[in-house]
């Protein structure tokens, strides 16, 4: 390996490194200054706080890995544009795309390490840290199923619902048990489909039955929409549902078939699929924006001014990343063009900029 490539892969690293470590530590204490209250009220113990925070790391690392890259690039070349050093090796006769090999060989090994962590250790840790959240902070008395099924425990009532779908606010598939102090039956609902309006519970297409307790017979009524007071709000439903990023692909395709061969739509799942697929080249992307903004030169007034550069590059990203990934929600894109859409906007923005570089 040349030494100039041995320099700048050493250097992005060692920025890289330290960028990461600022953000992780940043973003840790804010969520722990958070939440403490909440770990205060629960009694939990400092072991579990502390493992909590840790298990949650894998999701934040994998969040701004591709601000980090951008960033450590932007600060190695504009240091080195800073002391005139890139003007030197290119009065030398060296273009700027012999610099372009190592950087884009550093966005593939950081975006497969990225595919990697999202698909291995983020559902994992997740999963985890999700359970200490939910039992021992919030104390929910929802358990979640490996297939997704949601299971509410409530005052006398047990409620399962086989669907949430976070866009529609919508419950499908709900089954609601009400027992008396015995603990024996006495109401059972059974709904196709239920959905939050105006601080309350429509369910649609119901099937009713309650015990007459006279001859201990099932009386079986139907109603096409009823209004029912339920002790769970979406809010609840959203912190008991796995999503989407905390399953692995593998996961995630089976819960899709899963839900279609049930006859529920699947199309966010299936935006979220393609995401997990799209995201991780945001590496590569990055080093080629990074890498043509930083060597032509202009950026000479220092960090403050490349970390800006940089921070403003990433969230014009994630702007047009999330408005994206909404359409597709919505389905006003398809869910392949919803998740790759910004990856190929942004490609063409790094071109350019390599391009325009010399």
């Amino acid at each position: 390996m040349p030494i100039i490539y041995k320099y700048l892969t050493g250097e992005i690293f060692k920025y890289f490194a330290i960028i990461l470590t600022m953000v992780v530590g940043i973003y840790v204490a804010v969520d722990f200054f958070e939440k403490v209250d909440n770990f205060m009220e629960a009694g939990l113990s400092l072991s579990k706080t502390f493992s909590y925070l840790i298990l949650k790391i894998p999701f934040i690392v994998a969040q701004i890995i591709p601000l980090s890259i951008l960033l450590a690039v932007l600060i190695v070349f504009g240091l080195m544009t800073k002391n005139n050093e890139l003007v030197a090796l290119k009065s030398s006769g060296i273009s700027i795309y012999y610099f372009l090999m190592p950087v884009i060989l550093l966005g593939v090994i950081f975006s497969a390490f990225l595919f990697f962590l999202s698909e291995v250790i983020v559902p994992v840790s997740m999963e985890h840290a999700n359970r200490i959240w939910l039992k021992d902070v919030r104390k929910e008395s929802a358990v979640m199923s490996k297939e997704k099924d949601i299971w509410i425990k409530g005052n006398r009532i047990i409620t399962h619902i086989k669907h949430y779908n976070s866009a529609n606010r919508a419950i499908l598939g709900i089954t609601i048990n009400y027992f008396d102090i015995d603990f024996r039956l006495i109401r059972r609902i059974d709904a196709k489909k239920g959905v939050f309006i105006q601080n309350r519970w429509y369910l649609y297409d119901v099937a009713q039955q309650n015990l007459n307790k006279k001859d201990n017979n099932y009386k079986i009524s139907f109603h096409e929409k009823i209004i029912e007071k339920l002790d769970f709000m979406p809010d609840d439903l959203m912190r008991v549902i796995k999503k989407s990023e905390d399953m692995s692909f593998r996961e995630l395709i089976a819960y899709i078939r899963k839900i279609e061969a049930e006859g529920y739509d699947a199309t966010s799942y299936r935006v979220d699929l393609y995401a997990k697929t799209a995201f991780p080249f945001v590496c590569i992307i990055m080093c080629m924006i990074g890498t043509g903004i930083a060597v032509r030169g202009k950026i000479k007034e220092g960090l403050p001014v490349i970390i800006a550069c940089g921070i403003g590059i990433a969230f014009l990203y994630w702007i047009s990343y999330s408005f994206c990934i909404s359409l597709g929600y919505g389905e006003m894109l398809p869910p392949v063009i919803a998740a790759w859409a910004t990856n190929l906007i942004f490609l063409c923005f790094g071109v350019l900029t390599l391009l325009n570089a010399d």
